[in-house]
């Protein structure tokens, strides 16, 4: 059956080279190689006037589109100069909550052979006051074509008498590779899972930047509004939230530095309380349960902590900074949260905590592991992408999702059959000649052309990798090899 639905998707997007034979690594778990696309011969080197970007966070984008006047002032300025340009029209993609018309105008100089003509031309650019540099055309989108190299795994519960988790590791704080994650758990097959912390201005590296369960154990705070894939004995895709109160009052986050939230998505939250990819928003008033998993001291800062026992009782009302209790927790407030915690958790006093996660109807979902991501890919088996309302698109900054959604860059993506088999796909990017990588849109429909009635989007570009039997199979598209990342997703045998 993994063959007919490999045809299917090979059929979307045409097949460059033979697909290699499905490896069965355990009944019900087969991983198969298929490369797509038309080869290199109709893409180039260009030279791209950009902005760079000052984010940390090696995957975003530089700001390369204007709009369709500065485009024109741009070429004509270059010419004064001596460069013959070109402003390029960028459309906005086919959403399902996004508007028609163009997205924004990109201007560009040249076509080169090879990345060194485009790099010298680029260097004159900025000798002569320009901000500029070399892009490889075959990332551009859809239109570029290939070649990708892709890995599709499946795994049918029907058959699979292991488990698929979700794990972060020995904490929840710290970064490891897929590869030595999968390897240390024995796993079959290990993929990169969610969004995480890189940066420690945004929060402790490698703590989920969004909805984490492992183990059965709530470990992070939702980006509400998002959509999470949901592990236990038959995997589903939704759209959860988290509600954790203590003594009734609203606990805005769990294993986080209070006021720092990634990603966004939470009530009280500025500048927004929407999801907002790569962005990082703050709340001065707040409430934060630590648990023992976190791996780390508690941040330090303005306001109080409240250690909690095994049995939630408060054992010491104390200034930020600390150890979690191996059996308990630790409660830190800053502004309001603060203050409840000076009112109402004097040692001795016992809270009731009650954690859990809930779906769009409030009703709680239990499960054993659950990984954050986005956006949708596919739904009622058909393509149907979010990016709007999930945060990839930027208000005011169209060069953020046309870096992120519209180019093609390394991927990693799970869905869900008719038959409730796992489908999980990387794909990699970034590497011109040898693979280009997914637009979002592309990635959605390979997706659907597998068969998969429910798809989304796991974290990708450089964090994207498969392990298999623990070796890494994939070719990761950072300089410095595979990245280290928050969480992954493992296939254990029985």
């Amino acid at each position: 059956m993994i063959t007919k639905l490999l045809l299917t998707g090979a059929l979307v997007l045409g097949v460059s080279a033979p697909a290699s034979p499905v490896e069965v690594l355990a009944p019900g778990v087969s991983v198969r190689s298929v490369t797509l696309g038309e080869g290199t011969g109709h893409n180039s080197w260009t030279v791209t006037v950009a902005v760079p970007s000052d984010s940390q966070d090696p995957d975003a984008p530089a700001a390369a589109l204007g709009s369709r006047d500065h485009a024109a002032e741009l070429v004509k300025s270059l010419a004064a100069k001596g460069f013959t340009a070109r402003a390029e029209e960028v459309d906005w993609p086919a959403f399902a909550d996004s508007p028609h018309g163009p997205l924004g105008w990109r201007v560009r100089v040249g076509s080169f052979a090879s990345q060194t003509e485009a790099a010298s031309t680029a260097a004159a650019m900025k000798a002569a006051g320009f901000s500029a540099g070399a892009e490889w055309t075959g990332q551009d989108g859809p239109q570029a074509q290939g070649p990708e190299h892709v890995k599709v795994v499946i795994v049918d519960p029907r058959q699979f008498k292991g488990q698929v988790i979700a794990t972060h590791g020995p904490t929840v704080t710290g970064r490891r590779t897929t590869s030595s994650l999968a390897a240390a758990a024995g796993a079959l097959v290990g993929v990169n899972g969610g969004f995480f912390v890189i940066d420690p201005k945004d929060g402790f590296p490698g703590e989920a930047a969004g909805l984490g369960v492992y183990d059965g154990q709530l470990q992070s705070e939702a980006t509400n509004g998002r959509v999470e894939l949901v592990l236990g004995q038959r995997p589903s895709i939704a759209s959860l939230r988290t509600a954790v109160t203590v003594n009734g009052v609203t606990v805005n986050g769990i294993n986080r530095k209070p006021g720092v939230i990634r990603n966004c998505g939470e009530p009280g939250d500025l500048p927004t309380a929407e999801p907002l990819h790569d962005s990082t928003c703050t709340n001065a008033d707040e409430l934060v349960l630590f648990t023992p998993q976190l791996g780390a001291a508690t941040p330090t800062g303005d306001g109080v902590e409240a250690v909690l026992d095994a049995h939630d009782t408060v054992t010491a009302l104390q200034p930020r900074g600390g150890d979690v209790p191996a059996n308990g927790h630790v409660l830190q407030g800053i502004g309001t949260g603060a203050a409840w915690l000076t009112a109402h958790a004097r040692p001795g006093t016992k809270l009731r905590i009650d954690s859990r996660v809930v779906d769009q109807h409030g009703r709680t979902v239990h499960a054993q592991g659950v990984v954050n991501g986005g956006p949708w890919l596919v739904r009622d088996g058909r393509v149907s992408v979010d990016a709007v309302a999930d945060g990839i698109s930027h208000p005011g900054d169209p060069s953020y999702l046309y870096g992120w959604a519209v180019k093609r860059n390394p991927r990693t993506m799970v869905g869900i059959d008719r038959s409730g088999r796992l489908v999980v796909v990387t794909v990699d990017g970034r590497q011109p000649g040898y693979s280009e990588g997914f637009s979002l849109l592309e990635g959605a429909h390979l997706l659907a052309g597998l068969g998969a009635v429910t798809a989304m989007n796991l974290d990708g570009g450089g964090s994207t990798a498969m392990a298999v039997n623990g070796k890494l199979v994939t070719s990761p598209s950072d300089a410095t090899g595979e990245r280290a990342v928050g969480d992954a997703l493992l296939v254990l045998p029985r």
